[in-house]
């Protein structure tokens, strides 16, 4: 690379210089060339403008008619003309300025032989004009004319020459340019591609060495994520399992000792003196004190390990839930509950995900309306928990907040898959879809 790069640079620069001295020594051959060109047609239309000129005079010579004097009036302008381009055309070089003059000079002298005839010719003298006329004057200073005119003509046509041999000349420096750097440059992208080559090989090294190590990375992620998900499912079986023995120690031992004082409460009652206004009012709060903490002993209970999802299944089980909610939060709950096939696992996922959700909505949504429902379906079982509250935005949710990743991860872990539908203002659709066994 460090040598191949210089190389295409270098042949980068050589071509455009060649092009560039190709370009100019072809531009001033060019305009050499115009110029002479048009030395060569100033040349032609000066002969021309010449023979117009003679033509005429000659014309008026025989017959007299001053009509052939318009054509060699016309033609002596333009001689004029053509003499001042001329002479401006050479301004520059003595050798081909003194051409110029000498032609100028034998012009000079055809035109006063031609205009001393026509004058002549005015004054009646006809033996004066028809002697000119006869001798070999005239065709003398034609011939001198010619003489010089090709003379400028040969020396414009050599020019020309000279230049197209330089344009080719300059094209054929060009070509050789051209080929000379075009196999500089054609070396230069073959180390290139000697280079390219080894850094391609080199990459896929890198790049299987990369993906190997991608491999490695991925099988532990998966081992790890695995192994941490067995342990977060492992957790929630234990906490279940705790929960519930602590519901049956509460139900067995608390409500055992709660029923005895319930019962030594009644007895005491029918052995004191009721009409003592202190005594009945001590009795009354302690029946409603041992009432209250009964129910809050089932209410405890059922929030550990509800009974009724054992006993009664879980369309009564959420039944239950949702209207304890109603009465409590003051919130409307309307469901829409299918009779579904399930395991006892996946009953309880998705009580606690109802029940999950069900709190949260009692908690941050501020909502007049849910909606629950369950859905039986030949492969799964859908469910939802819509409310009409405050929402949220799914995707400003913390990391820290671990309501919808328990969720999640009970969903996942039976199976199935949970998505959150929910904007500010709009309210949230928690669903959840679970697959069943068969």
């Amino acid at each position: 690379m460090a040598l191949s790069l210089p190389m295409a640079l270098l042949a980068a620069l050589v071509l455009v210089g060649i092009n560039e001295v190709g370009h100019m020594r072809s531009q001033d051959a060019v305009r050499q060339m115009s110029q002479w060109q048009a030395t060569r047609d100033t040349v032609n239309r000066l002969l021309q403008s010449m023979l117009d000129a003679e033509t005429g005079q000659r014309g008026y010579l025989l017959t007299g008619n001053d009509i052939y004097l318009q054509p060699y009036d016309k033609a002596m302008t333009a001689l004029q003309s053509h003499m001042d381009t001329l002479r401006n055309q050479f301004v520059d070089s003595k050798d081909d300025l003194l051409m110029v003059a000498l032609l100028s000079r034998q012009i000079s002298r055809k035109l006063a032989e031609m205009e001393l005839s026509l004058r002549l010719r005015r004054q009646g003298n006809e033996d004066a004009w028809k002697f000119i006329l006869h001798t070999d004057m005239g065709r003398e200073n034609m011939d001198e004319i010619r003489k010089h005119a090709h003379a400028l003509i040969e020396r414009a046509t050599v020019k020309i020459q000279i230049g197209q041999a330089q344009i080719v000349q300059s094209l054929m420096l060009s070509r050789i340019g051209i080929a000379v750097v075009t196999a500089i440059g054609l070396l230069a992208f073959f180390m290139y591609l000697r280079q390219a080559n080894a850094l391609k090989v080199v990459n896929q090294r890198e790049q299987a060495l990369l993906e190997r190590e991608r491999d490695r990375l991925e099988g532990l992620v998966r081992e790890r994520t695995a192994s941490l998900s067995e342990l977060a499912s492992h957790l929630q079986q234990v906490r279940e399992d705790e929960r519930g023995h602590l519901a049956r120690e509460l139900h067995d031992e608390l409500g055992a000792l709660l029923t005895a004082a319930k019962l030594d409460v009644a007895r005491l009652k029918s052995k004191l003196d009721v009409n003592a206004p202190d005594v009945t009012e001590r009795l009354k709060h302690l029946t409603d004190t041992l009432n209250s903490g009964i129910a809050l002993k089932r209410r405890i209970i059922e929030d550990l390990r509800p009974s009724s999802l054992s006993h009664l299944g879980l369309t009564a089980a959420l039944e239950i839930l949702t209207r304890e909610f109603a009465q409590r939060a003051g919130i409307e709950v309307e469901t829409n509950l299918e009779t579904v096939d399930l395991p006892s696992a996946t009953q309880l996922t998705v009580y606690r995900m109802v029940q999950e959700a069900l709190t949260n909505i009692g908690k941050y949504a501020n909502a007049h309306k849910v909606l629950v429902s369950v859905h039986a379906h030949p492969n799964h079982v859908a469910m939802q928990v819509h409310d009409d509250g405050a929402g949220f935005d799914p995707a400003s949710v913390q990391v820290s907040s671990h309501g919808l990743a328990g969720m999640r991860h009970r969903v996942e872990a039976a199976g199935g898959r949970l998505s959150v539908h929910s904007s500010p203002g709009k309210g949230t659709l928690l669903s959840a879809v679970l697959p069943l066994l068969r």
